[in-house]
Parts: structure tokens; sequence; C-alpha cells
């Protein structure tokens, strides 16, 4: 047991100074350092997962606390290492218990872990303040805040979104969406009917232990109520039988609604989640072109076409901010361009402490180039689909207010099936989905079709 502890704090430990360090993602920086620290037990590895996606999302409230007992110096004056370990320990030793209760022993032992893992020597400059950090009232420091950090600290969220949120809800809405997004949503899965039955599949699930429940109006996705294990642990999942989605990603592929036979642009289309729909929804007849800038994501891409057994895919290599480098148009084009992932902070928590209001400015930039690009390999009466994975107004309706004054065009319609609420700024015709009310990812999209 000691062993596992020592290997799960060590990987803990490493990851998050990788995070810090390379601005990475909880999973892109674990998967660097199980490579580094040639860790295979995948007990310490779940373990360690746990750890660091639970410290980063209340990176403000373990911050805060620290920042106030080592005053006047800062978390960020320590080596990488030491800012690391403090906020494990901050976590585990108060966060974990709801900071009631004092466990000197565990305490003790984590500061024995410490030691062992960075050395006596890089500890003895924190030794001082472990005893305060175990003892110390965070009543009385989230007390001493304004509203907006209060709530801040309480949702273990950043300022300025909380403020950004209280403008776009209204507070009490606000309220609801920020104590949402402290637990991450359910898992869903798509069942994959180019390589088995529906039925078929559904059947080999529940004899696996697996409690499902159909999620209304969209074709194959189901709720995850109950697994024996982790579902990356079943080989069912190999099989390509299945892919792990989140039901607002399902949607954005049935909202797009394309045919046996047509021809479908996926742009942004890495790892392959809305490719393998796309593909599984035209019943493998017609042609897909996938593009990506990234290389090493589309690697994953072609793996996951692979696994889904869809073969009319075609992986193009490219920045669509640049230009679309297909000579003929497509009946559907699919965007889900990058963005500030506000909807999926309760997924990938580090996401929300990498950006600042001013992300947001910057990705509308980027949307605006892709869109406009996505507007020429439209046919006429054909349709494009603009999705994310964000709930910010300026990256939504804000994009597609811009287009369509530049795109006249082109004009919004309705999306079928209807399960979100009606967008923001008067266009309804768009739909918005929210952790709080629908259970899954926040998400954007609209759908627009090219007049002759």
């Amino acid at each position: 047991m000691k062993d596992l502890l020592r290997e799960a704090w060590t990987l803990s430990i490493e990851t998050l100074s990788w995070m810090e360090m390379r601005r990475l993602n909880e999973r892109s920086a674990l998967i660097r350092t199980i490579k580094q620290l040639g860790i295979k037990n995948i007990q310490v590895i779940r373990y360690a997962y746990g750890l660091v996606v639970e410290t980063t999302r209340r990176k403000n409230l373990i911050d805060k606390v620290v920042n106030v007992v080592i005053y006047p110096k800062k978390i960020g004056d320590f080596p990488l290492g030491i800012q690391s370990f403090l906020r494990l320990y901050v976590y585990q030793t108060r966060v974990v218990k709801n900071c009631k209760k004092i466990n000197l022993i565990e305490a003790e032992n984590i500061a024995n872990l410490g030691r062992s893992i960075l050395g006596w020597q890089s500890l003895r400059e924190i030794e001082q303040y472990l005893g305060f950090l175990l003892t110390c009232s965070l009543s009385s420091i989230t007390e001493s805040v304004n509203e907006i950090e209060a709530i801040s600290l309480e949702t273990y969220n950043p300022t300025w979104f909380v403020e950004y949120c209280f403008k776009l809800f209204g507070p009490n809405e606000a309220e609801k969406f920020l104590h949402a997004i402290l637990i991450p949503p359910p898992n869903y899965l798509r069942v994959n009917t180019l390589m088995a039955a529906e039925d078929e599949t559904i059947s080999k699930l529940e004899a696996l232990g697996f409690k499902l429940e159909k999620t209304k109006q969209l074709n194959c996705t189901y709720q995850v109520l109950e697994s024996k294990k982790p579902l990356n642990t079943f080989s069912i999942l190999k099989e390509g039988v299945i892919y792990v989605q989140d039901k607002a990603s399902c949607f954005a592929a049935i909202a797009a609604n394309p045919a046996p036979k047509n021809v479908v642009f996926d742009i942004c289309a890495a790892p392959g989640a809305k490719t393998t729909f796309l593909a599984q929804l035209m019943k493998n007849e017609g042609a897909i072109y996938s593009l990506d800038f990234s290389s090493k994501r589309m690697k994953t891409w072609q793996k996951e076409t692979r696994r889904m057994g869809a073969k009319i895919c075609t992986p193009i290599i490219t920045d669509t901010r640049i230009s679309i480098p297909i000579d003929q148009q497509a009946d559907i084009v699919v965007l889900d361009p990058p963005c500030t992932s506000t909807g999926v902070f309760a997924k990938q928590p580090s996401a929300k402490w990498r950006l600042s209001s001013n992300s947001i400015q910057n990705m509308v930039k980027i949307q605006l180039k892709m869109i406009d690009n996505c507007a020429g390999k439209v046919v006429n009466g054909g349709v494009l689909t603009y999705s994310t994975c964000s709930i910010t107004e300026e990256e939504n309706e804000g994009v597609i207010e811009q287009f369509l004054k530049e795109h006249s065009e082109f004009s919004l319609i309705d999306i079928a099936p209807k399960i979100g609420v009606p967008g923001l700024r008067g266009l309804t015709q768009c739909q918005r989905l929210y952790p709080h009310i629908h259970n899954c990812n926040g998400f954007f999209i609209a759908k627009m079709k090219k007049q002759n």
C-alpha cells in the first residue's frame, strides 16, 4: 500500500508540475508523466488521475488558502514540485474532509511522502507551514472576500468567469450553472450500428453489467446509469461497437442530418467522434472529408475511424483558418471550431485556469475565419452546421450574427430534434444545452441553409 501511495503521489506531483509549466490539460500531462516515469500499475494511474483532476478543479480555493498562510510569500515563489505538493496536501488534508476534520496521522504520512519524493532538503522550506495549513480557519478566509469572489471560491471558478455568467444568465441561473459544473456530467455512449445491430450490442452490454437509459430523441445514444468497471477497461470498446461520447456531441452529428451518398466536410474532425457518427448515419455510403490542423490528433482519428468501421472518410491535414483545400463543394459542412471550452469545465477543469476574459475574443477571430472559409464550400441548397462546447455569447450567437451579415445567401433553419433551449439575441432557431438543465456538457449549435 505504501509503495502504491508513493508511486501515485510521485505521478500526481509530476503531472501537476507539467500542467503548470507547459499549460497542458490533465490527460496530456498524465500520459506524458506515465511514459516519463515508466508507470504501468493501473491502480496507481487511476488514483493519481483522480487526485490531479480534483485538485485542479479546486485550484483557486487551494491557492487562496496557501497564499494566506504563507504570506508575504506566494505559492508561485516555490519550485513547481513544491507548488504541486502543497496543492495536493491541502486538497487531501482539508478539502476532501470539507475542512471540518483534522487527521494528524494522515497529514504526517503525507508530509513523509513529500520528503521521500522531493527530498527532505527541498521540503524543509515549507515544513513550517504544513501545521498552519492543517489548522487554519477556511471560513475566515472565505468570509473576508466580496460576493463574486465568494461564489468563485465556493464553485471553484475564476472570478472573471463568475462575473461573465452573472451578466449572461442573471444571478439565479448563473449560480445553478456554476454549481452544476462542480460535478462531471454522466457518461454517455453511442452504439455503432456499422459494426453490430443496436439491440445485439445493448444485450451484450447488459450482460456485462451495464445499466443503460436510452436518450430521448437521439439515435443510438445511451446514458450509462451503472457499470461494474470503468468504461475504458471493457474489451467491447476496442471492438468498435460503442463509442464513449457526450450527449451534446452526439446531437451535433444528428442535427447535421446527413444521408447516404451525401458529400460531407467535417471541419476540425479529430479525434473522430463526429466523423464516425456521420459515417454511421450515412450507412457508410457517400464521402466524408475530415480536416484538422493537428497531425498528432489525426493519428488518433485514423485509429478511431478504423476501430469504428467508418470506411468513407478521407483525412486532410490543413489549417482551415487559411483555406479548405478541396476543389469540390459539399452537401453538408460540419464545423466544430476551437473554442474556450467553457461548457466542459466539469470534465476538463484545467481549461478554466488557462483562460482569461481576453481568450473569448481571441477564439472569435479564429472561428470567424473558419466559418467564412466554409461558406464557399457549401452547394446551393446545402447546409452548414456550426457548434461549440462553449456557453459564451460571443463565440456562438455573435459569430453567427456576423456570418449571416456577411453571407446573405445563408439563413438559419430549425434543428431537429429540439432538445435544447433557444439561442440568445433572438436567434431562436439555434439551440443551447446546459449541464444544469440537460445533464450534459454545455453546448451551442446553429444550422444554416445556403439559398440559390
